[in-house]
């Protein structure tokens, strides 16, 4: 569902009401009694955390990575449940149907806490505990609310807490997000192979410190953006096998208080059939509970490739600029008119968008770092902005790497003459004669070369110190680039 269609039904939900009160059900808890929308599949504790938590606008349904995560876990924890027989198999079966509705897409749009809120996330797990509950319910002939056939808590909820369940749901999640990403990593990789093939013996003039340097071919250039890409691939893939040490079992600090002491193994089985990769319960569930490392590494991970992605377009931004009087080595693919008032004037937008992506990248490590210092004792209380961080920068991310490859590297050009020129007149060279006539000469040639404006490999040859035929092997194309 897009955010529009979400925001518009969380706002719905908060305020449907008759004039008589029929569109209401009432519920209680602990607190006392309030009214619902009857027809909502949340109930009391989510609309206290509506009242309480009115912060961002954003529903937790904007990330449906993080839903399918929870929607896994709940169907796991009723499946070991019904295994041990803490959980009658009628109502786990009921409740196996409804997370596998959450996990088709369906009820989405009943996730309406915010998705920055107190309580370490309590708000997010009850809001799941009552959808399924209420869906499960409807499944069962049920009205919703008639929590006397099947609870929220002491059903869907059984034998787990916020602080198990919500790590272990944000890593499911998590894995989804970064293997959506990598499709893109890898396809982004690929473009600049192809182009750097496409554009092949073309040679340039390389730079550092924006100075000129020695000679390379485009082909190099493009080649090393698409190697330093691929090494990110990996970092991504050792992230993800970190992500499979789960805390299911640990309930509320890791001691396992009111679960069965077999349920931390059941249920990781049964959520390694279910997502279909083989987790690993942690060693101590009381570390595991408090620590939030791991997510502190998926966002150093998501840094680094943001800000190689970054110096990349930077790159590409400044080989293209211009056209006139700026480098102009390559053109980038027009994608709009530049300027209001400057007629004709075209500029590198789709590398720009994806620098503006890796600085929210940089900011959200920033956030998450903080939140992670924040944890007291037993628990980390700021999952929820753990989450919001890391899957709204996946989702930058992943749509930043897409259309840097289809809006630009596919459409990139070569400004050849202006390269041929470049190279022609290019001192530089000089360096691969270093060792056939030394430093002091070479430097002496250049220096010649750059108050004259000559040639160099005519100056080489006329001062006598290497042969015309010497220089012509010498300043090759494969000698200069190592090609």
């Amino acid at each position: 569902m897009n955010d529009a269609r979400v925001e518009q039904t969380f706002q719905k939900s908060l305020h449907t009401l008759s004039s008589d009160g029929s569109a209401w059900r009432e519920e209680t808890d602990s607190l006392g009694s309030l009214r619902i929308p009857v027809d909502a599949y949340w109930g009391i504790n989510v609309r206290r955390a509506l009242d309480n938590f009115a912060i961002s606008g954003r529903p937790i349904s904007v990330y449906p990575d993080l839903l399918y995560g929870y929607a896994c876990v709940k169907q796991a924890a009723a499946r070991a449940n019904a295994e041990l027989r803490g959980l009658d198999p009628a109502r786990a079966e009921l409740i196996d149907r409804a997370c596998e509705d959450v996990k088709g897409g369906e009820l989405h749009e009943q996730f309406v806490v915010d998705i920055l809120q107190g309580g370490a996330g309590t708000s997010t797990n009850m809001n799941f505990n009552e959808v399924i509950a209420n869906r499960a319910l409807e499944l069962a002939g049920h009205p919703k609310g008639a929590y006397r056939y099947l609870d929220p808590n002491d059903h869907v909820n059984r034998s787990q807490s916020t602080n198990d369940t919500y790590p272990t749901a944000l890593k499911v999640g998590l894995r989804v997000s970064i293997e959506r990403l990598l499709v893109q990593l890898e396809r982004l990789e690929q473009a600049f192979r192809e182009k750097g093939r496409e554009l092949a013996g073309i040679v340039k003039v390389g730079r550092t410190q924006l100075q000129d340097a020695v000679p390379m071919t485009l082909q190099q250039e493009l080649e090393g953006f698409a190697v330093t890409l691929g090494e990110d691939h990996e970092s991504f893939r050792n992230v993800l096998d970190r992500l499979r040490e789960i805390n299911l079992g640990a309930t509320a600090i890791g001691t396992g208080i009111a679960a069965d002491p077999r349920f931390a193994e059941a249920v990781r089985r049964h959520l390694s059939d279910i997502i279909g990769c083989p987790l690993v319960t942690a060693p101590n569930l009381i570390a595991a509970t408090t620590d939030v490392g791991v997510f502190m590494e998926v966002s150093a991970t998501l840094k680094r490739c943001a800000m190689k992605l970054s110096k990349i377009c930077n790159d590409l931004r400044l080989l293209g600029s211009g056209p006139q009087a700026g480098l102009g080595e390559i053109q980038l693919p027009a994608r709009q008119a530049g300027s209001s008032i400057m007629p004709g004037k075209v500029n590198p937008v789709i590398p720009e968008v994806v620098n503006e992506v890796a600085f929210v990248v940089a900011g959200g490590d920033v956030t998450l770092t903080m939140a992670a210092e924040a944890g007291q004792l037993q628990l980390n209380a700021f999952g929820p902005v753990i989450a919001h961080v890391l899957f709204e920068n996946l989702k930058f991310m992943t749509a930043a790497l897409e259309t840097l490859r289809v809006n630009c590297v596919t459409g990139i050009t070569a400004n050849k003459d202006r390269l041929a020129r470049q190279v022609r007149s290019f001192v530089g060279v000089i360096t691969a004669l270093i060792p056939h006539i030394g430093y002091a000469e070479a430097a002496r040639l250049a220096r010649e070369a750059l108050s004259t404006d000559a040639d160099i490999a005519d100056l080489v040859v006329s001062s006598g110190v290497l042969t015309r035929e010497q220089v012509t092997t010498l300043l090759s194309v494969e000698q200069l680039t190592g090609g």
